[in-house]
């Protein structure tokens, strides 16, 4: 391979993001010389990055070859997949590829960026909608998920078929869409499918992830069960089959529907647009549904991961012209994302100090997970019959576990690969070719910044240890103001002595370096830090500023 690493007469595979982790998936393949994109996706910010909104893979490896890429293609419209398209699909200068529902979610977003006219948009078929770009020929098939018009990707190329899942799972009543059959997937299999792309999220599931129609039946029993008193279900905003569900149980049981959060608001627009949702109940507004007995209103709302500014944090705590009152029932249809854990328990604590009862899919079946358990992968695996296994979208205890699953059914190459490998999948065996650099960008204010550089960094050190400034006049006077160090009522008398360290540390400069700038910066640096290691614990930033003289 030639150290540019440009695709030859093979079939490449890389993951810049989403191999190794959940979410910011951004998939790579690469023939005769040109590179096709599978998704452009973003994680939010975490703990790890401090004052950051948003996580991105970094598309250095891609932007640097923006010559050779054809297209970008979105499996479905989750922003682990799409989220980044409004930050660098204009840099990358190529066309964007999705199926109606997703390509009007990306639309809104290129719209709101300004980037209408900048970024060109194709919108095909959802049903085994064909086209092609350059030496692959890419078809849309529908299979089942938590949000309308989730596609798998067959990819064909004269290497042989790709197929890439996206996000999956079976399902017998998927309330919205019509899925990919059985018999449909034996028939590619028949074909030959060279190699599998397949999502590992919940490789560890010994069941399969149920369905829709389960759910439907559960929510009815549960509102049910509640009569006369207000119900709340909280949801993710893009399930369009979740929502179809909340609109007919409410209508069976009577209740006047209210929608809570910006988010449920537009996806139900963009639903309605594109043919989904049409016997959706209208929602009341705030005031009405206030005003009706609780027994008469289904909330739907927002914020089941516990984000403080959504509708139902605002609920919990008496922040929002919807209220709870004791009795009333919450119902969270939805599953816990790994990290928000402490949040959702904030909400959770909230809601049960006001004696608001709650109900989880642990009580009851009111969720249903939108990725495939391990028999939803054997039935996979067992109708493709692929040749090669390359497992993606998931941590690397997935990945890996994934593997060994393919090879236990048999299939002959199992690749585990993370974010940087480029896997060449054809011609002869599959193998690891090269490791390129990737990396994460965070979102920090308006500013997209590396994950590791300075400023993210200070931050976290700032967080851990504090900060101390310290200002010279120049006539050997020393102010020093110590930020978010665990003193408390010992701060004034370490201040007395830090300033005294820093005199005294001054005053041993050989005559030689007393004129020396850096080295009266650095001994005063060195000097107060040392006085706060000593008196708190913490080796604070510290920063020196040497005011001139007059």
């Amino acid at each position: 391979m030639k150290k540019d690493y440009t695709p030859q007469d093979e079939l490449l595979f890389l993951a810049l993001g989403g191999s190794g982790e959940i979410g910011m998936n951004v998939n790579l393949y690469g023939c005769q010389g040109k590179w096709l994109m599978v998704d452009l996706g973003m994680s939010f910010g975490s703990n790890e990055y401090p004052g950051t909104e948003l996580m991105f893979a970094d598309p250095e490896f891609i932007e640097d070859r923006a010559d050779q890429l054809l297209g970008i293609v979105l499996t479905h419209g989750h922003e682990d997949h799409i989220g980044a398209i409004p930050y660098f699909a204009a840099d990358l200068n190529v066309p964007l590829y999705a199926t109606p529902f997703t390509a009007e979610l990306i639309r809104r977003k290129l719209e709101e960026a300004g980037l209408t006219q900048s970024v060109t948009l194709n919108v095909i078929d959802d049903d085994h909608g064909s086209f092609d770009l350059g030496p692959f020929n890419i078809t849309y098939l529908p299979l089942a998920h938590s949000i309308a018009e989730g596609n798998a990707l067959l990819i064909e190329t004269p290497h042989g078929t790709v197929f890439h899942t996206g996000d999956w799972k079976l399902d017998e009543e998927p309330i919205i869409g019509e899925p990919t059959t059985e018999e449909e997937l034996t028939e590619i299999g028949d074909d030959g499918v060279l190699a599998l792309v397949c999502d590992s999220t919940n490789v560890f599931n010994p069941v399969p992830s149920g369905s829709e129609g389960a759910v439907y039946r559960g929510l009815l029993e549960e509102v049910q069960k509640h009569q006369g008193k207000r119900v709340l279900v909280t949801t993710f905003a893009s399930n369009v089959a979740r929502l179809q569900t909340l609109g007919d149980v409410a209508k069976e049981t009577g209740r006047q529907l209210c929608v809570a959060g910006r988010s449920l608001d537009r996806i139900i627009a963009v639903s309605q647009a594109n043919g989904y949702l049409q016997d959706f109940p209208e929602p009341v507004n705030f005031d009405r549904a206030m005003d009706l007995p609780p027994g008469d209103v289904l909330i739907l709302a927002t914020g089941g991961q516990g984000e403080p500014r959504a509708a139902l944090s605002r609920i919990a705590e008496d922040n929002h012209p919807l209220g709870l009152d004791e009795g009333d029932v919450v119902l969270f249809s939805s599953r816990v994302i790994p990290g928000n854990e402490l949040s959702i328990g904030r909400v959770q604590n909230m809601l049960a100090e006001r004696g608001i009862v709650m109900v989880t899919d642990r009580q009851s079946e009111i969720h249903v997970s939108g990725h495939p358990g391990r028999p939803e992968l054997e039935a996979l695996y067992g109708w493709l019959r692929p040749d090669i296994l390359v497992p993606v979208h998931g941590e690397v205890r997935h990945m890996q576990e994934q593997a060994r699953l393919g090879a236990a059914n048999a299939i002959p190459h199992n690749v585990f690969q993370k974010n940087g490998d480029i896997i060449r999948l054809a011609p002869g065996a599959p193998e690891k070719l090269a490791e390129v650099r990737t990396g994460r960008l965070v979102l920090d204010g308006d500013v997209i910044v590396p994950a590791d550089g300075d400023a993210v960094t200070m931050r976290r050190r700032l967080s851990r240890d504090g900060m101390l400034i310290v200002m010279l006049d120049g006539k050997g006077g020393v102010v020093i103001e110590g930020i978010g160090l665990p003193l408390d009522e010992d701060y004034d008398a370490f201040i007395e002595e830090a300033q005294a360290d820093v005199v005294q540390a001054l005053m041993k400069l050989r005559k030689g370096r007393r004129d020396d700038r850096d080295a009266i910066l650095e001994a005063a640096r060195l000097a107060a830090r040392r006085a706060a290691q000593r008196w708190s614990g913490k080796k604070p930033q510290t920063r020196v500023i040497l005011m001139d003289s007059e």
